[in-house]
Order: structure tokens, then C-alpha cells, then sequence
């Protein structure tokens, strides 16, 4: 779900970027670009975590054989 909710912002941000740019608004545009790199870092926060995660489960299976 949480995967979904970054896309979004990525994709909310785009559109707001596009726009702002096509309207000539500047802060529409900048408020749009930040919102699409917040969307990223969680993206990538997510992809983090989602690794951490997988390592640590497979560190503990090696001591329960």
C-alpha cells in the first residue's frame, strides 16, 4: 500500500509540475517538483527498508536449522 501511496505523490507532483509549468505559475510548478521528489524518497525509503527486512529474516533462518 505504502508503495502505491509514493507512485501517487510522484505522479500528483508530475501533473502539478506540468501544469504550473504550461500556465506559466511558477510556484505551482516548484510545489509540484518537491511533491514528485518526496514521492521518490519515499519510494526509495520504502525499497530500504523492504531489503533490511528480507536480509534480516534470511540472517535469522540460518540460526534456526
Amino acid at each position: 500500500m505504502a508503495e502505491k501511496d509514493s507512485k501517487f505523490e510522484q505522479l500528483k507532483g508530475n501533473a502539478k509540475e506540468t501544469i504550473g509549468n504550461a500556465v506559466g505559475n511558477e510556484k505551482m510548478e516548484k510545489e509540484g517538483m518537491q511533491e514528485k521528489a518526496a514521492g521518490k524518497a519515499k519510494e526509495y525509503v520504502e525499497k530500504g527498508t523492504d531489503k533490511a527486512n528480507e536480509s534480516i529474516d534470511n540472517f535469522s533462518d540460518k540460526f534456526k536449522k
